[in-house]
């Protein structure tokens, strides 16, 4: 339920609310903040908290820092700490001391894309896929456990966090489907039940946030790193997607093959054809690109199909027929990308390949890992970018990005990455030590 304005008001009053926790989100994803006292709420909701945007990670200039938040009361949650809920949160719009959006918010990047889809008649509904790892600090990735794909036990520590997060989660008002234990040692999965892509931005900023504060108040670490150990598969975040008209699933068709109607063919041609362009947005960090390697259920080649968990795009056969079910799931996001890009980037994919009517190639249902390169060549299947620096090279050149972020958050974005990047290209490493230093 949306609370308004008034309602915040008063259950801060009613319910003795100490502090009130303002969020927003960098260019990275990473949540900020500050928090006000109750006496300062109403001021904050009729003219904004000013604060110093030049120390946010790809915010204004310095001779431009000053920023205005503004609260969103239908964003409204009790933080849980220490037993008690005496404080709670809200997301904020940014804009500048002028009332104007700040053109470097993440939240108003993705609500100027979600209007795009508003005007087409459209609401975009998302249901992603987090995956994170316990460990039991952060000094290094020792794990908690041995198990594997849903093993159950009752008492090991990572199904007694999980549990403790679902319970955090389900308080703040965010509905979890399931959870259970995933392929690797120590790894986890909770999944949201999907809703309107903004408040789900939101929910997935707010469900790493508890995952890593429940950890924490235990005594262990989470991370949501995409791939932390060697040997074992890395953390992804898939990404079920439909269109909706009011009630009406845009992507079901009852006549058609999959069920897909035409439109969800030519969103998912979408994603397919603007895939490496969008790369760098879903797969944001140097470590992104070894999860996104062939053996470990990460995919890496740009094709779709039903059954095929290799594949870049798969149509999940859950509840086949069922038209709210109905729903296109992207594979290649990892847990630590800006959800508000992410879900930007993916709907102007599909909304392009929706507005020229696209066509997707036919489905491939084989495991691709296991094809000769002679094989994919002759099947047409591409790969995704292997690193971030060509990733981003892809990105810089895309003007569906460009358009889709703004000018002034792609240029800050990509000019993020390439410092990332060129800072790691001259790390020398524990491999190159081992491999070279006593030989050469």
């Amino acid at each position: 339920m949306q609370l308004t304005k008034e309602e915040v008001l008063k259950i801060v009053h009613d319910e003795n609310i100490e502090v009130i926790r303002l969020w927003f989100s960098d260019i990275l994803g990473h949540i900020k903040g500050i928090a006000i006292l109750p006496r300062e709420l109403e001021d904050a909701f009729t003219y904004g908290m000013g604060f110093d945007g030049s120390s946010i990670e790809g915010f204004a200039r310095i001779q431009e820092s000053d920023l205005m938040a503004h609260p969103n009361p239908g964003s409204f949650a009790r933080l849980l700490a220490n037993g008690e809920y005496s404080s709670a949160r809200m997301f904020c719009d940014l804009k500048t001391p002028e009332g104007e959006p700040f053109p470097g918010d993440p939240r108003y990047v993705l609500r100027r894309n979600l209007e795009k889809a508003a005007n087409m008649g459209f609401t975009f509904n998302v249901g992603p896929e987090l995956e994170f790892f316990y460990f039991k600090n952060s000094e290094k990735p020792e794990t908690l456990d041995s198990g594997g794909y849903f093993d159950v036990t009752v008492n090991e520590v990572g199904t007694v966090l999980r549990k403790k997060s679902i319970f955090a989660l389900e308080e703040m008002g965010i509905p979890v489907e399931y959870s259970h234990h995933e392929v690797a040692p120590s790894q986890h999965e909770i999944d949201l039940r999907y809703c309107e892509a903004l408040e789900m931005a939101e929910r997935c900023l707010t469900y790493r946030f508890i995952i890593k504060e429940v950890a924490r108040q235990e005594g262990y670490y989470a991370t949501f790193m995409p791939k932390p150990i060697f040997d074992a598969n890395g953390s992804g975040m898939h990404t079920h997607q439909s269109l909706f008209t009011g009630n009406k699933n845009e992507f079901f068709d009852p006549e058609k093959e999959y069920h897909l109607s035409d439109m969800a063919k030519h969103y998912l041609a979408g994603l397919l054809k603007y895939s490496r362009e969008i790369t760098s947005v879903l797969n944001q960090t140097i470590n992104s690109y070894k999860r996104l390697v062939p053996g470990f259920e990460a995919p890496v080649y740009i094709c779709w199909g039903q059954k095929n968990r290799s594949a870049l795009v798969r149509i999940p056969r859950a509840r086949i027929g069922k038209e709210q079910s109905t729903r296109i799931e992207l594979r290649s996001p990892d847990p630590v990308t800006n959800p508000y890009f992410a879900f930007s980037v993916m709907l102007a994919a599909g909304l392009k390949g929706i507005e020229d009517k696209l066509q997707p190639p036919d489905p491939v249902e084989e495991d691709i890992y296991t094809m000769s390169e002679a094989e994919r060549i002759s099947m047409n299947i591409k790969t995704l970018p292997g690193n971030l620096y060509e990733a981003v090279m892809e990105t810089r050149n895309s003007a569906l990005v460009r358009e889709a972020l703004g000018e002034y958050v792609f240029n800050k974005f990509i000019d993020n990455k390439l410092i990332e990047f060129d800072k790691w290209r001259m790390q020398v490493t524990d491999y190159e030590i081992k491999k070279y230093l006593p030989i050469l």
